[in-house]
């Protein structure tokens, strides 16, 4: 049996969605989680900038906590350095979180979907790879929205519903213009406001992500090898709320913490 970690690696709250949907699954297992606070936002540096940041981030997260498997917790982060990340440290198995293009495009009637996320992700040719992949003739139709980032960062804890559907509401109408019947949420932040989406572009857009997939693959890697990364059923794990700041946390973060049970440390 391996207690050793499963670190989880965003620049702000976007993966904790992923983080806590592995949690529900695989309760036994010890997890960290990183919010890359310094280097907030990803979506706005360049792809090698941004990769040279989480290969020295993540040397130095290796050294510190050990962890048994990483996932990028973060379709920009995944585009930009996943396989750096991996020629780097070919020891560790990465998990990337990259957009949900294939089902979409196999579920599209009109061959139009649409893909919200950072600047970084849209622009990345990687999307347009998994469109070929399919094999079907398909647009994409790709819209960054960063206020949408800083939103669910800044205002998500605070927000009212109104609020929520009103900053969302804008993005589906332009999607919805342009033909699209499928939208996939490129950056992990916008899953804190899956429900308002599904509900707000419903019946005309379906909604995808890679949550269940995610999860999955880490499932997976889990029970490879008979089983030797799994923990040990019998062990009370515990989970960790990692910041990199040279401040000391604010009270959204120290609140986020205590909400989901997590231990709260600088690193």
């Amino acid at each position: 049996m391996n207690n050793k970690p499963i670190l989880f690696i965003d620049s702000g709250i976007g993966g904790l969605v992923y983080c806590m949907d592995f949690i529900k699954k695989c309760s036994q297992e010890e997890v960290c989680y990183l919010a890359d606070r310094e280097n907030f936002p990803y979506g706005q540096r360049a792809k090698d900038e941004l990769a040279q940041i989480l290969v020295s981030l993540t040397e130095k997260l290796i050294k510190k906590i050990d962890p048994k498997i990483i996932v990028l917790a973060c379709n920009t982060a995944a585009v930009s350095a996943l396989e750096p990340l991996r020629q780097n440290f070919p020891n560790i198995p990465f998990v990337g979180t990259v957009p949900a293009i294939k089902p979409a495009v196999n579920a599209s009637k009109t061959g139009k979907i649409g893909v919200l996320g950072t600047a970084r992700t849209i622009n990345d040719p990687y999307n347009q790879h998994l469109v070929d992949e399919c094999g079907k003739d398909c647009e994409i139709i790709g819209i960054a929205a960063p206020d949408l980032v800083e939103f669910i960062e800044q205002r998500f804890d605070k927000a009212d519903k109104n609020e929520k559907i009103a900053i969302i509401k804008k993005y589906i109408d332009i999607f919805s213009s342009k033909g699209a019947d499928a939208l996939v949420l490129g950056c992990t932040h916008f899953l804190h406001l899956l429900e308002e989406f599904q509900n707000e572009a419903a019946p005309s857009i379906q909604i995808f992500d890679s949550l269940d997939g995610v999860t999955k693959r880490i499932e997976h890697l889990l029970d490879e090898n008979n089983s030797v990364l799994r923990a040990n059923p019998s062990s009370k794990p515990e989970y960790k709320l990692l910041l990199t700041d040279k401040e000391p946390p604010d009270s959204i973060w120290e609140n986020r913490a205590q909400d989901l049970g997590f231990k709260l440390s600088l690193i």
